[in-house]
């Protein structure tokens, strides 16, 4: 058997990096730039703040006095309402969850029939209210503050109950959400049912 010799190889010497030095001129156009990107900058922001949306302001209208106090339920809504006597009232001074009523619930029909417990006896502008309601959608909302609007019409004269009784102002509606079934889809919707 002949073996071969492995002849050594020259080690071959790479050249060592030389730094290449950047002319001047580049970083002046560097500097401009970001010069040109700070003036911009300003503009962009400004655009960006005129495209967001306008936020409505919580209305800090604090009333002090006397009032008359109710709480209405309707579903999962609880509404506290309190009545204050002020016979140059608006609907501006209808203060529900810390904005005005037209804020809060936009609709007409909403409105109207939040308020037809006032309309109702003549008293729609005798009194400013300030409203706390949680919980529910806004049907439900809107319907345990005109609860809580009779009751506390009651409260300040008793003399109106039967008024608002005989429009059913007064009464409670009990009717709440049937609860899901196992087994079925919703309270009562079954699934498909195939014969074979």
């Amino acid at each position: 058997m002949a073996v071969k010799k492995v002849e050594k190889t020259e080690k071959v010497v790479k050249p060592k990096a030389v730094k290449v030095v950047k002319p001047k001129a580049e970083k002046v156009v560097k500097v401009a730039k970001k010069v040109v990107k700070k003036e911009i900058a300003p503009k962009i922001e400004k655009e960006k703040v005129a495209a967001e949306p306008v936020v409505k302001e919580k209305v800090a209208k604090k009333i002090a006095g006397v009032y008359f106090y109710a709480v209405g339920r309707r579903k999962t809504s609880v509404a506290q309402v309190r009545l204050y006597e002020n016979d140059k009232a608006t609907e501006n001074d209808i203060i529900i969850n810390d904005k005005k009523l037209k804020d809060y619930f936009p609709t007409i029909s909403l409105q109207n029939n939040l308020l037809s417990p006032l309309k109702a006896v003549g008293m729609h502008n005798k009194f400013s209210m300030t409203v706390l309601v949680r919980g529910g959608g806004v049907t439900g909302q809107v319907e345990a503050v005109r609860l809580g609007i009779a009751r506390a019409l009651v409260v300040f004269n008793a003399e109106l109950k039967k008024t608002l009784k005989d429009l059913g102002l007064m009464t409670r509606d009990a009717r709440e959400v049937e609860r899901k079934k196992a087994g079925l889809k919703k309270a009562r919707k079954a699934p498909q049912w195939a014969k074979r």
